[in-house]
């Protein structure tokens, strides 16, 4: 894979995996509605993986060492990441009862997120474990804070 489309991939496959489990979690502890999860869900699909696409394609523009293809390309890659993982976690909203849905959904990002690091510490040469353990708990981190501001947000508006 060329190195501009590895790093709109890990980014998009990144985010979308953080961004939308926050989203999942914070959502559901606020307002425990399916409907209000997989409006996040598509929002995220479609909001952020533009976000994050133009973000992308504006710092490989600004560090003046990427030809124009390659910002594309990570461009491209970011966004189709960012869109299809994102869209992934709605499977399960639409299939099951939410709470499950939540707990599958998380299940199945850590997943992901587990897969995507033991390939990054192999490709570099390192202990996948270390990477693994270090992405891991910056995800449950997130899970667990976007847990009590749903939690804080739905105290406020019942």
């Amino acid at each position: 894979m060329r190195d501009a489309w590895r790093t709109g991939f890990t980014f998009g496959l990144t985010s979308g995996i953080i961004t939308t489990l926050g989203l999942i979690v914070g959502l559901h502890a606020g307002t425990h509605s399916r409907a209000a999860v997989i409006g996040g869900i598509l929002t995220i699909a479609v909001a952020d993986a533009l976000s994050d696409a133009l973000g992308m394609h504006v710092a490989q523009e600004s560090g003046g060492r990427h030809t124009g293809r390659e910002v594309w390309e990570a461009t491209v890659a970011t966004l189709l990441s960012k869109f299809l993982f994102a869209l992934t976690f709605a499977a399960p909203m639409l299939a099951l009862p939410l709470g499950p849905a939540v707990g599958l959904s998380i299940l199945w990002g850590l997943l992901l997120l587990a897969l995507l690091s033991y390939r990054i510490a192999r490709a570099r040469g390192v202990e996948p474990w270390r990477v693994i353990l270090e992405h891991l708990v910056i995800a449950v981190a997130v899970i667990g804070l976007t847990h009590l501001v749903g939690d804080w947000i739905g105290t406020m508006v019942t």
